[in-house]
C-alpha cells in the first residue's frame, strides 16, 4: 500500500509514524475554500479539500493501492475560530482570550483511498477541551516574543513552551498537537486500510 500525508506539518508527520511507519509527504497547496464557520464542519471541509487534492493529483493507476490522509486543526473559543495569528500583536490578543478560560481544539481528518480499483473516502473530527491557567500580561508577552506562537492555530503549541500554562485537558492530547492518533488508527483498521506486515 502507498500511504501519503497531505500535510507539511512536522507534528502530524511525527504522529502518523505511530500508526504507519513509512509514508510519503505531499502537502496540499490548493486555496482553502471553506463554506462553514462552525469549527467541527470547518475542519472536516478543510481536511477533505487537502486529501482530495492530493489523492486526485497523484492517482494514475487504477490498480494502485493508494491511501491519502488530510488533516486540519483549529482552535475555537466562544464559538469563534482562532486561526494562525497575523502577527505577534494578534497572537497576544488570542492568548489573552485563552488565559484563564477553557477552549476547544478541533481536528478534522479525511482519508481518500483506492483498494482493488474502488475509490472511497471517509471524514471525521475530534474535539478536545483545553483549560489554560490565568496568565499575567508579562507572561503573555514573554511567550509571544519567543516566536512559538507565530505559525500555530490559536497562537500556541501544547507540546512546546506553552505547556506550563496548560491546567488540564479533556479528551485526546494528540488531537491538540494536530492528529487524533487513536481515532485514526481505529478508523483505518476497521476499513482494512492498515498493512499489518509493513
Amino acid at each position: 500500500m502507498r500511504y501519503v500525508l497531505a500535510s507539511g506539518s512536522p507534528r502530524r508527520r511525527e504522529l502518523l509514524t505511530k500508526i504507519i511507519p513509512e509514508f510519503e509527504v505531499i502537502p496540499a497547496t490548493g486555496e482553502e475554500n471553506p463554506t462553514s464557520s462552525d469549527p467541527a464542519e470547518l475542519v472536516k471541509e478543510l481536511s477533505f479539500q487537502k486529501a482530495s487534492e492530493i489523492f486526485h493529483k497523484i492517482l494514475t493507476d487504477r490498480a494502485q493501492s493508494l491511501i491519502v490522509i488530510g488533516s486540519d486543526t483549529v482552535v475555537s473559543y466562544n464559538r469563534k475560530v482562532l486561526g494562525k495569528p497575523k502577527d505577534r500583536d494578534d497572537a497576544a490578543r488570542m492568548i489573552r482570550d485563552l488565559s484563564g478560560n477553557t477552549h476547544s481544539v478541533f481536528t478534522g481528518v479525511t482519508v481518500f483511498y483506492q483498494i482493488d480499483g474502488q475509490v472511497d473516502h471517509f471524514t471525521f473530527y475530534e474535539e478536545t477541551k483545553v483549560i489554560v491557567e490565568v496568565m499575567s500580561e508579562e507572561e503573555i508577552l514573554s511567550y509571544v516574543a519567543k516566536g512559538e506562537s507565530d505559525d500555530k492555530a490559536g497562537a500556541y503549541g501544547v507540546q512546546g513552551l506553552f505547556a506550563i500554562f496548560i491546567k488540564g485537558i479533556e479528551g485526546d492530547y494528540y488531537n491538540v498537537v494536530g492528529l487524533p492518533v487513536a481515532r485514526l488508527y481505529k478508523e483505518l483498521k476497521s476499513k482494512g486500510l492498515l498493512c499489518e506486515s509493513c
